[in-house]
């Protein structure tokens, strides 16, 4: 995909080839830029801008703008140009469309998104991608790091891609949700929300790109018993079980990563196929309230 960063060092370019319409910064090398000068209302209502925008995110992950002061409408509108919302949060309170991640003092101080994960991998079809807008920020603290589980996929040693070709994996809403509550209740969750069945390393819709696709909702491997990994039934155990860990700590390399620091109206747009994400959740029992759009996205092959 050409790179659309650094304008100001490119040559002059005809008639056929404009300019880019928006001035972005790459915060790492692999992933993140800030976008400057635009508002999510005028790239909702504007298809170059749109389309611009979406090359962007497809090639950087995630993208960044501060000082969008926006209706719930509006980021509801701008969420919608990229497909529609997925029906409401079973865990989290929703309004007009959108998830409300509302912590403060009555809060509990665990809240489990301190884990690196994609959202929505426990449905059949998991999130495309989330809009998420800062309402209420600590003083210090409630960062946000994104991972590119792309460059993970490519940085696998070839042993490794070769034993995990073909391979998939169920990751579970229950153990996510339901970990701290009581039996009955979290079987009934186990009931409302099977475990999907998903790709270990999935492939982009988009960009064809590979995806190393477990985290930290992520239970075991479903076809882990070839003859080339399972001599003995006692190998399933250790074998799986450390392949898996070793995978999903992948994510924890500080080099794929970026890391937001929020501010009021500042808005993170990720693309949840090729990311993780961790809330880091260093300020209880200070107040962070954040709204989030999810995109409904498709079947991971």
């Amino acid at each position: 995909m050409k790179n659309m960063l650094h304008a100001e060092e490119q040559a002059p370019v005809d008639a056929d080839h404009a300019p880019p319409l928006i001035k972005a910064k790459p915060l790492s090398r692999y992933i993140g830029a800030e976008l400057f000068d635009v508002t999510l209302g005028e790239i909702a209502r504007d298809d170059a801008l749109f389309a611009e925008t979406k090359a962007l995110l497809l090639e950087r992950k995630v993208l960044f703008l501060r000082d969008q002061d926006i209706t719930r409408a509006e980021h509801v509108a701008f969420a919608e140009r990229f497909g529609p919302l997925e029906e409401p949060h079973p865990n989290a309170p929703n309004d007009s469309g959108l998830v409300l991640l509302y912590k403060d003092a009555d809060s509990t101080p665990e809240h489990y998104e301190n884990v690196f994960h994609s959202d929505t991998i426990w449905r059949e079809r998991p999130a495309m991608g989330a809009v998420l807008r800062c309402v209420e920020t600590p003083e210090v603290g409630g960062d946000t790091i994104w991972v590119n589980m792309v460059q993970a996929y490519r940085d696998l040693p070839e042993h490794v891609k070769q034993q995990i070709d073909g391979l998939r994996a169920r990751s579970s809403f229950e153990t996510l949700f339901g970990a701290a509550k009581p039996m009955e209740l979290r079987h009934q969750l186990k009931e409302r929300f099977p475990d999907p069945e998903h790709p270990v390393v999935r492939t982009h819709p988009e960009t064809g790109e590979k995806i190393l696709y477990v985290n930290g909702v992520t239970t075991h491997f479903v076809n882990f018993h070839t003859p080339q990994n399972v001599r003995f039934g006692t190998d399933f155990a250790p074998g799986s079980g450390n392949l898996l860990n070793y995978l999903i700590s992948r994510a924890a390399i500080p080099e794929y990563q970026v890391r937001w620091r929020w501010t009021k109206n500042s808005v993170a747009i990720w693309d949840n196929r090729s990311t993780q994400h961790y809330a880091v959740q260093d300020y209880w029992p200070a107040v962070r309230k954040m709204e989030r759009a999810t995109i409904i996205g498709d079947q991971p092959f």
